[in-house]
């Protein structure tokens, strides 16, 4: 009995011990993937790095990480036009297969999915700010977004009334949608202005826009979007996603 207790009392150390162990070298290798991601990808702050699953020894020693998390608080995506980006919050993504080389200078993800945040100011800011021609004299461009409720963006249009100093605001109600990896702005409909009949073809192109989201994190794309309360919300997802190297 006295050498079963001693056998099991050994088993228990070494189990713990393989627990500590297990932990630091997790916690190190997260702290090396965050340093090399947020060089790769030129970050301002570095970003959170959670590897998943237990033992994360065993996981290495096979060559591939289960679930990977990664968290960027502000990612400044370029838009397509030259000098111009737009601010992403929160990116969160979640990898799966994630392959690596032994001092994770180079990491792969199978396949990724995440969500994110661009808020209305920040949406409203890469607007084109120059006014639509509408027709008869007319000019119109947004000058205000905000959450319309179930899904759908508020979009308040200005537009200049001829021949006098007159703006007048008209608000619509507009679905959002992702179309060639930008995000989609369109009205469900379009009001009509007392006593003008504008094609609305010409009234469109002042309330009606895209904004495209280009070179996210590792290579992801847009995959869905919705309008909330603080702004609009994506959702990203690819695969073969390149964390660093």
């Amino acid at each position: 009995m006295r050498a079963l207790r001693i056998f099991l009392i050994v088993v228990v150390v070494l189990g713990v011990l393989f627990v500590v162990v297990d932990r630091v070298a997790v916690h190190f290798a997260e702290g090396e993937a965050a340093g090399k991601l947020k060089t790769s990808e030129n970050l301002a702050s570095t970003p959170d790095v959670s590897i998943e699953g237990f033992p994360f020894l065993t996981q290495v020693a096979g060559g591939t990480l289960d679930d990977v998390r990664v968290g960027i608080k502000d990612y400044d995506a370029t838009t397509g036009t030259a000098g111009k980006t737009i601010r992403v919050e929160d990116l969160k993504a979640d990898m799966k297969g994630v392959t690596f080389t032994g001092d994770y200078s180079s990491a792969t993800a199978r396949t990724a999915t995440g969500s994110a945040l661009i808020s209305y100011d920040e949406l409203l800011k890469n607007v084109d700010t120059q006014p639509a021609d509408l027709g008869l004299g007319f000019t119109g461009k947004v000058v205000g977004l905000s959450d319309g409720g179930n899904g759908k963006i508020k979009v308040t249009v200005d537009i200049t009334v001829p021949g006098v100093d007159a703006h007048q605001k008209v608000t619509v109600v507009s679905s959002v949608a992702v179309k060639d990896n930008a995000v989609q702005v369109h009205a469900d409909n379009l009001p009509k202005l007392a006593g003008v009949g504008l094609v609305e073809s010409r009234l469109r192109q002042a309330s009606d826009f895209q904004q495209a989201i280009d070179q996210l994190p590792g290579g992801i794309r847009l995959d869905k979007v919705e309008a909330a309360a603080d702004g609009v919300e994506i959702g990203v997802k690819g695969s073969n996603v390149r964390l660093a190297g």
